[in-house]
């Protein structure tokens, strides 16, 4: 069997996070790294958000499938997509870039079991502290592509005692919960599938973060071929950053 990861799925700040996603996803399927960019950077990805935020770029996030259930009931976030070349926007180009380092670099050698060869764009979500969450749900119930799922959140001085906002993760097979903080500069990932149901909690500050969802190709291809693939942005495949160097 499995024999669990040195680490827990926490990895320290400063440690690169490479090496421990393989492990951690796959007896995991969750993996969680603290400062991820470090504040410098954190805290410009978060200027540029507070900003699409200021300008009323964000709306109402749109459900999968819309039936007659009012969408606020269901999740209570404002969305903004984003490819990272647009204006004011290159921070979080750089962050995209950072996560998919990290996420082709464990991919590679067929580490996580999966053929990536591409993501959505970055979808950035405010939830605006008014007690609105998102119920518990599953990213890719379907077969839709969407492999791995990763979240980065921006929150300074979050306190799930005061705020609420944590996601909850019911993990498979696992007779647990993974409680995780939105807390600044933290990266989480874990797979799409019907093996990570997650929620999240009524949120009384506003609480920013940002998510990306990578594909898997044979999945992917099936899914066009069966018409399975999401309905807008999170069905539209753009290509992951090639290194500058």
């Amino acid at each position: 069997g499995l024999r669990p990861p040195p680490l827990l799925p926490f990895l320290q700040t400063g440690s690169p996070p490479s090496p421990y996603i393989v492990p951690c996803m796959r007896y995991y399927g969750i993996c969680v790294k603290d400062g991820f960019l470090g504040p410098g950077p954190g805290g410009r990805v978060l200027a540029e958000v507070e900003q699409l935020a200021r300008g009323g770029l964000l709306r109402g996030g749109q459900l999968v499938s819309q039936r007659s259930i009012p969408s606020q009931s269901i999740r209570g976030d404002r969305i903004a997509w984003v490819g990272g070349g647009e204006d004011h926007c290159g921070a979080i180009g750089a962050l995209m870039a950072h996560i998919d380092q990290a996420v082709m670099h464990s991919a590679a050698r067929g580490g996580l079991g999966r053929f990536i060869n591409g993501r959505t764009k970055a979808m950035v979500a405010c939830y605006p502290g008014d007690g609105t969450g998102y119920v518990c749900h599953v990213d890719n119930p379907n077969g839709d592509g969407r492999c791995i799922t990763c979240i980065y959140y921006l929150n300074k001085d979050w306190d799930v005692q005061q705020h609420g906002g944590l996601l909850q993760i019911y993990p498979e097979g696992h007779n647990v919960v993974a409680n995780i903080e939105p807390l600044f500069d933290r990266l989480l990932i874990f797979w799409s599938d019907r093996r990570n149901p997650h929620e999240v909690k009524p949120a009384y500050a506003t609480r920013y973060a940002i998510t990306v969802w990578y594909f898997d190709a044979k999945e992917r291809t099936e899914a066009k071929e069966k018409h399975r693939l999401a309905t807008g942005q999170k069905g539209l495949q753009v290509p992951v950053t090639q290194n500058r160097t």
